[in-house]
């Protein structure tokens, strides 16, 4: 007598190795996911580190060269104090702008791998339901 056969053994072991193989296929689908996302994030990043160290140098610069102007177009006058000042705070204030763009560009990074996140998210539901 084949017990196999008879207590349908083959049956539930191939659906469990149709069950792993898909599993480990939907593994290797997600991990390949999370690979192109974490190539194009680092991609972004490297282009977004070089762009602002060369936008912060052009720009501390023409800034430092248009403060010294200003102040050299108002040095002989008795305004020259109050323009020093008013460029002081024009400076204050550019540093606060790019403090906030700062905090702004942090808090988009934290979307990072929203479609591996997203897909794994959906996996989990469908696994919960099953069970």
């Amino acid at each position: 007598m084949n017990w196999t056969s008879l207590l349908n053994l083959q049956g539930l072991a191939g659906r469990w190795r149709a069950a792993v193989s898909e599993g480990a296929m939907a593994v290797e689908d997600r991990m390949e996911l999370a690979r192109l996302e974490w190539a194009d994030h680092k991609r972004r990043l490297a282009l977004l580190a070089l762009l602002l160290v060369v936008f912060g140098a052009l720009a501390v610069v023409s800034l430092l060269l248009l403060s010294a102007a200003v102040l050299v177009q108002f040095w002989d006058t008795p305004q020259r104090a109050l323009v020093a000042w008013v460029l002081a705070g024009m400076w204050f204030v550019a540093c606060g702008g790019v403090l906030v763009a700062l905090v702004a560009l942090a808090r988009q990074a934290r979307n990072a791998f929203a479609l591996t996140r997203r897909e794994l998210a959906q996996d989990w539901r469908v696994i919960k339901e099953q069970l």
